[in-house]
């Protein structure tokens, strides 16, 4: 199941890539102002993933078990949720854009040339949130290769419209930051059809992937529980979200070039991380599917092979970025100085690789189950009692060199690995369910 979830996220991540070389040379003001308004972004993005990790340990649980209309209310109940959250992001930023950015201690001229992008990606995450939750219904029932397929031809929309509209071909004005923006909306416009369309075509062949107006009348029992499932994850996305942002505005004090860099690395090094993300889903509606089924053997099987094979990758594709980190930097961005700032952020992300993806993988298994708590103590111990700590400490009390705040976030990955771990090895997963380990 893994292979095309690693796939589909690669190239999510290809795209992001692009648009870092894209925008990488519309100078250093249009980068930062791109990595300010990604990163308010990313806050209601990653909310919505949490959304879909109810969705999807609620709907395998109910497949598993044989109970087909759960799964579609669970389906509904977690679109309404999804709603709602990306409409209020989308609300906050309409009305006080300046105001989000200016908490980041970002530069008036850079905030100026942001809110625009800003506006336009968080309305693209309101078609983002219901596209995904279709997306999760599809892999709730093991079926991972429709997203890979929607995954292609969204990311090669985006990819299209944006060399197109940021710099102006065929005849159409050069849009610049304002271009990406538009190509973002346009794409997740598109995904949202897409997606839309094979739950429908799926459905027809007997599967619950999608839901009807019975359904959503009937939604009210399974929503509640798609809230309190996805409230802790919520709360995890949270956490991360708002010590990311922190950590961001310490990075302020070392000027544009290094949120340049940073808002670059984050998107080259994300690739790296993407076998963790992949086995996650994979081992997430494994999981569920197991335990729905009384299985608590099989789900403790599929937890550790799901680690292993994790590892393997993330361990190779550290060492590719671990020795090309200079030339990738270079090759991201016109400016001297960001490249020089780029490459030892990316060492340290590099190192972290084989901790992230232990800790993604064991937080999926565990969301399977329903345990939605251990990874939320995780980030919180992880970002807050380490990360943003350490980061403050080298960056404001002892003036340290730039690469000491980019090392903090090894510390960050390496607690949340002992955390999620020693839960899993535990087998209070297992117990939520009723289910015993053997």
């Amino acid at each position: 199941m893994a292979w095309p979830a690693i796939l589909s996220f690669v190239v999510v991540n290809l795209v992001d890539i692009v648009d870092v070389g894209l925008v990488g040379r519309l100078g250093r003001q249009n980068v930062a102002a791109w990595g300010y308004a990604t990163q308010c972004v990313n806050l209601v993005e990653t909310l919505l993933v949490s959304v879909g990790i109810g969705a999807v340990a609620l709907m395998a649980r109910a497949i598993g078990a044989g109970d087909p209309a759960r799964a579609r209310r669970a389906l509904a109940g977690s679109m309404l949720v999804a709603l709602s959250v990306s409409g209020l992001g989308l609300t906050l930023v309409m009305l006080v854009p300046r105001q989000v950015l200016g908490l980041l201690d970002a530069r008036p001229e850079v905030i100026e040339i942001a809110v625009p992008y800003f506006q336009l990606t968080a309305g693209s995450m309101v078609l983002y949130g219901a596209a995904f939750m279709f997306e999760c219904g599809l892999r709730a029932h093991k079926n991972t290769r429709a997203p890979m397929v929607v995954a292609v031809a969204v990311m090669s929309v985006k990819t299209v419209l944006s060399v197109v509209l940021i710099f102006g071909l065929l005849g159409l004005p050069r849009l610049e930051l304002l271009g990406a923006g538009i190509a973002t909306l346009a794409a997740h416009g598109v995904g949202l059809v897409l997606f839309a369309g094979v739950s429908r075509v799926a459905a027809e062949k007997g599967t619950s992937v999608t839901f009807g107006w019975r359904d959503v009348r009937a939604m009210w029992d399974v929503a509640g529980e798609v809230l309190l499932v996805s409230l802790p994850s919520m709360g995890e996305r949270l956490i991360m979200n708002l010590a990311l942002l922190t950590y961001f505005k310490i990075l302020s004090s070392f000027g544009t070039a290094a949120i340049a860099a940073y808002a670059i690395g984050v998107r080259l090094l994300a690739i790296s991380w993407v076998p963790g993300l992949g086995f996650a889903a994979a081992a997430s509606t494994l999981v569920g599917q197991a335990l729905g089924a009384g299985d608590s053997t099989l789900a403790r099987r599929i937890g550790f092979r799901a680690v292993r094979q994790a590892l393997i990758l993330m361990c190779a594709l550290s060492f590719v970025f671990f020795f090309l980190r200079t030339p990738l930097a270079q090759q991201c961005t016109d400016d001297v100085q960001v490249a020089r700032d780029l490459a030892p952020f990316m060492l340290m992300l590099a190192l972290a690789q084989p901790f992230m993806g232990a800790h993604f993988t064991l937080g999926g298994v565990l969301r399977g189950a329903g345990d939605t708590v251990t990874p939320l103590i995780g980030a919180a111990v992880g970002n807050w009692g380490f990360r943003v700590p350490l980061a403050w400490l080298f960056a404001r009390v002892f003036g340290a060199h730039l690469i000491w705040v980019w090392a903090a976030l090894i510390a960050d990955h390496l607690a949340r690995l002992l955390i999620n771990g020693l839960a899993f090895v535990s087998g209070r997963w297992a117990k939520r369910t009723g289910a015993t380990i053997r």
